[in-house]
């Protein structure tokens, strides 16, 4: 049986001059009284730089499930803060869904999308390989007498982290040309 996959959804808002402060503090009250509903997986704001003239907000929201995110979509605490940002902000903002592993194929600041799946799971392939071969070598023989459980919960404590924070982000750079060749190059 397939499990549910979870999402991941990237809001791009811009706040309309002069109304920064009153968007950050209503974003965060929402923010806090969002965590109440069911399937939150929790929450990243990425606020302008201090000292530029960016007026952008990046919000990323991870749900359980397409089923989670189609319920917050219909609460009426995200109706009621979805028209109070429309006030706030220009536009009605930008919105990407991702599911799965397509997170880790994202650069910085690059635009979310999904990914073939054979691709991903083919970088994937490698990033694990190289991370579990290295670690084989340099961890394996310092915990090789901890108990089964706790050696493979700490050797995967780590290839998760490497993989994360280390592995998967110098791949996606690395095979940037690949990962996206089918991609169109947007007009000017």
């Amino acid at each position: 049986m397939n499990q549910p996959s979870a999402m991941t959804v990237a809001i791009t808002r811009t706040a309309k001059p002069g109304f920064e402060t009153e968007f950050e503090k209503a974003l965060h009250d929402f923010v806090q009284r969002s965590f109440t509903l069911p399937g939150q997986l929790g929450v990243h704001i990425m606020r302008p730089a201090p000292g530029s003239n960016s007026r952008e907000y990046g919000i990323i929201r991870k749900f359980e499930n397409r089923e989670a995110l189609n319920e917050f979509r219909t609460s009426p605490e995200y109706l009621e803060w979805n028209q109070l940002a429309q006030n706030l902000t220009e536009g009605s903002g930008r919105t990407e869904e991702l599911c799965g592993l397509e997170s880790w194929f994202t650069l910085p600041g690059a635009a979310l999308h999904p990914l073939p799946k054979w691709k991903m799971a083919s970088v994937t392939f490698v990033g694990v390989y190289l991370i579990t071969l290295i670690l084989t070598i340099l961890m394996g023989p310092a915990i090789r007498n901890w108990p089964l459980p706790i050696r493979n919960a700490a050797f995967n404590l780590v290839v998760v982290g490497c993989l994360t924070w280390l592995v998967m982000p110098v791949l996606t750079r690395a095979l940037h040309g690949w990962l996206r060749g089918n991609e169109r190059k947007p007009s000017i």
